[in-house]
């Protein structure tokens, strides 16, 4: 297959997450070729993302040859390579990953088989999944085993009160066994960290998400004996297997979380996972329970754990790709239509 058109595109978005602002959500990325099979990918960096997907990948993509999960590896250190002065990291990379997910949607749609296929077969008949989200007792009520609730710092002393109530509610209503985990977007710092592990000991969480910023590797590190056996978990804001080497270098996060729709796709992920595996550190990818990352976590024997975001539960929300799967007693299936196995939602666009 030849590559005859690459159009990325920013959806109407009605409910746009709050931290990401109005034009800096997720972009739609579609590869067609000249035997008529299209891909679809899920990208990052809004419309700054689309121009350039737009305006640079396009005209380096045009011609280009698809055939194989070795030609994506190709095409991914081309676009990355051509995109060094300005990439490496964020934006530049969060588009890579939407012509990258496009591919394997392509080749897998070509080849008529799941995504998960292409890398190598099924792993696990489903995936553990854990809701994240403020309203512990809804996904109590849901089913869900695993659970993940934020905090953000306010610098005040009830914050330290705050975080006891709502762990305390959440072990309450989940029960002794089940992991429980805290995500307080680079709000804390070292010494809140560490009051905080105090404070919280005695609920047994199994990890603390994204306690510092992602470039404070040395702090991270010097965290992770101190708060032991809870994690210090973070990488959704990492970008590429580059970037999680200086991660495994100063062995900074004692749980991966890379986002497939940012990191570089699925081409990074796997190279992320392989790394993981090397460093003996879990991988559970940020957001995994959408499509982009559950494919990989069912094909993977190191990847685990699938994240359901609250965006994903709460009404009204966009609804941009039809025949997601959904969580059903817990636990989450890749669905096995080819491709990633969903459909656009044209009216969105």
């Amino acid at each position: 297959m030849k590559i005859t058109d690459v159009q990325a595109v920013y959806p109407r978005y009605q409910h746009v997450v709050p931290s990401w602002r109005t034009h800096f959500w997720q972009i739609v990325v579609r590869v067609s070729t000249d035997l008529g099979a299209a891909g679809l990918g899920y990208g990052g960096g809004g419309v700054a993302g689309v121009e350039v997907v737009n305006r640079h990948f396009r005209e380096l993509l045009l011609g280009r040859e698809v055939e194989s999960v070795e030609d994506i590896a190709a095409i991914w250190d081309y676009l990355y390579q051509e995109s060094l002065p300005y990439g490496r990291k964020g934006l530049a990379i969060m588009a890579l990953s939407g012509v990258d997910l496009a591919l394997y949607d392509l080749l897998g749609k070509a080849q008529n088989v799941p995504v998960y296929e292409i890398l190598g077969g099924l792993k696990k008949e489903r995936v553990l999944a854990y809701a994240t989200g403020p309203d512990s007792e809804s996904y109590s009520d849901l089913g869900f085993l695993a659970h993940k609730f934020p905090h953000r710092w306010s610098g005040q002393e009830s914050g330290y009160k705050s975080a006891w109530t709502a762990a305390n509610r959440a072990r309450e209503l989940f029960g002794a066994e089940v992991r429980l985990m805290i995500d307080t977007y680079m709000s804390w710092d070292q010494d809140v960290t560490l009051n905080m592990h105090r404070r919280l000991s005695e609920f047994n969480l199994y990890w603390y998400e994204d306690v510092l910023t992602p470039d404070d590797l040395p702090g991270q590190a010097e965290l992770r004996s101190r708060v032991a056996p809870t994690l210090i978990a973070g990488g959704e804001h990492e970008s590429t297997h580059f970037g999680f080497a200086e991660v495994a270098a100063n062995g900074a996060l004692g749980l991966w979380q890379p986002d497939i729709t940012w990191c570089g796709g699925i081409t990074a992920g796997l190279r992320i996972v392989e790394m993981g595996r090397k460093a003996n550190v879990p991988v559970s990818p940020h957001r995994g329970g959408e499509v982009w990352g559950l494919h990989l976590i069912a094909s993977s024997d190191w990847a685990d754990l699938a994240e359901f975001h609250s965006d994903h539960i709460r009404e009204p929300r966009d609804v941009l790709w039809f025949n997601e799967p959904s969580p059903e007693n817990g636990y989450i299936v890749a669905n096995d239509a080819p491709g990633f196995g969903v459909r656009l939602n044209e009216a969105m666009l």
